[in-house]
Order: structure tokens, then C-alpha cells, then sequence
């Protein structure tokens, strides 16, 4: 499973670092997805970076504020969320991508090993 960290609650304008770590997998083998839900809402596509590291897609909701990256000498993920806002409130989650689902993929049928979230709030 993988283990999303690093939440809390933020003003508007923070800057929180979001972790993905796994326990059993190799996340070096995987691209890695993080999506978010928010209460009443169904999950949605944040991010994702290849397992390299060398190619990442964003939500247009997100492209410009959120930075995905990875360090695989220590089998972590990172979200740097800058310019929160209080839509951004909700649960972060984080996945590796099928071997079966093609890069890009934004669907979270397309992710598997989900874990824990982490819950991010956005106060104005």
C-alpha cells in the first residue's frame, strides 16, 4: 500500500509538502498518481509523474501551483502544493499506475495500491 503524509490544516496562500510513501513496492518501477476527493465529491485527477521522473501531467485546477516530483533512492513522491485555496480542501491519495493502464491515464481505475489519505483544509 502507499501512504500518503504531510496534510494538515493551512491558510489560504500555503505552501504544504505532501509525501507518498510505500510499503511492499518498489515505487521506482511506477509512475505515481495523486488524486484528491472532497466531501460529496467523486476522486479526482490531481497529478502524475513517470517513473523516471521525467514527464508529469497536472489538472488544469492545479497546473501552476501544485509541483509533483519523486526520489526514488528513497521510494517517495512529493506534492508541493503552493497558493492553497479552500476549494483544494480534501483528501489526498496517492497510487501507482496499473501495468496494465498507459501513461497519462487520469482515471483512478487506471491506479491501484491505494492507501490512507491525507486530509488538507484550506481556511480563507
Amino acid at each position: 500500500q502507499l501512504q500518503a503524509s504531510g496534510g494538515g490544516s493551512v491558510q489560504a496562500g500555503g505552501s504544504p509538502r505532501l509525501s507518498c510513501a510505500a510499503s511492499g513496492r518498489t515505487l521506482s518501477r511506477y509512475a505515481v498518481g495523486w488524486f484528491r476527493q472532497a466531501p460529496g465529491k467523486e476522486r479526482e485527477f490531481v497529478t502524475t509523474i513517470y517513473w523516471s521522473g521525467g514527464r508529469t501531467l497536472y489538472a488544469d485546477s492545479v497546473k501552476g501551483r501544485f509541483t509533483v516530483s519523486r526520489d526514488n533512492a528513497k521510494n517517495l513522491v512529493y506534492l508541493q502544493m503552493n497558493i492553497l485555496k479552500p476549494e483544494d480542501t480534501a483528501v489526498y491519495y496517492c497510487a501507482t499506475l496499473r501495468d496494465s493502464s498507459p501513461w497519462g491515464s487520469m482515471g483512478p481505475r487506471e491506479y491501484d495500491y491505494w492507501g490512507q489519505g491525507t486530509q488538507v483544509t484550506v481556511s480563507s
